[in-house]
């Protein structure tokens, strides 16, 4: 399996970072994170529908969002973040993939800022980051949202692990306002989910 196919496959599943949440409930919240693997660009492009939820509201999900994973000539990796236009249209997909049977690239928006290097690490997994002093930047509402974007996934034995880094920050002051403000949420893979053919 090359880079790209292993990072689409480690990724794709249902994620929940409860021992953490339990152990600092101050710091974290316990969350469950879908990462739906579709094929909206073809093979070369794979990519996944996000979408996380608090643990205690299921059946209220947020932060939609799609990566695409990408490698050019050379084998390096990168990671592309898309908005939906209409985030409506495909809220609790996260749960219920059905909802992104009808998905086309007219339906999504690029995000010019929120495009992440992929690099290799020591234990064998992959680190995805901003390049150095960036942010991702999108407007929702009306109103600018930045976020620092991050992830780190690997397996250990049977276990995929995945630690997301991202931050929203506060476009006035540049202070850190919500999400790993003392670390990465550290997930680990509930259910793997199947690869479209």
């Amino acid at each position: 399996m090359d880079d790209l196919q292993q990072l689409w496959t480690w990724l794709s599943g249902e994620f929940s970072n409860q021992p953490q949440a339990i152990a600092e409930p101050v710091h974290f919240v316990q969350l469950r994170l879908w990462q739906q693997p579709l094929l909206l660009f073809g093979r070369d492009r794979p990519c996944l529908f996000l979408e996380q939820a608090n643990a205690l509201q299921l059946d209220r999900p947020y932060r939609q969002r799609l990566l695409c994973l990408e490698a050019d000539s050379s084998g390096q990796l990168t990671a592309q973040f898309y908005q939906f236009k209409n985030a409506t249209a495909v809220l609790g997909a996260g749960a219920d993939p059905d909802r992104l049977r009808s998905l086309t690239p007219e339906d999504i928006q690029l995000l010019e800022s929120c495009r992440l290097t992929v690099e290799h690490t020591p234990r064998g997994g992959y680190k995805a980051q901003l390049p150095a002093g960036c942010r991702c930047r999108f407007w929702t509402d009306g109103v600018e949202r930045q976020v620092s974007l991050g992830f780190e996934v690997w397996q250990d034995q049977q276990t995929v692990h995945f630690h997301s880094f991202d931050r929203g920050i506060d476009p006035e002051t540049g202070r850190s306002i919500w999400g790993a403000l003392i670390g990465p949420y550290e997930f680990t893979k509930l259910t793997d989910y199947s690869i479209p053919s």
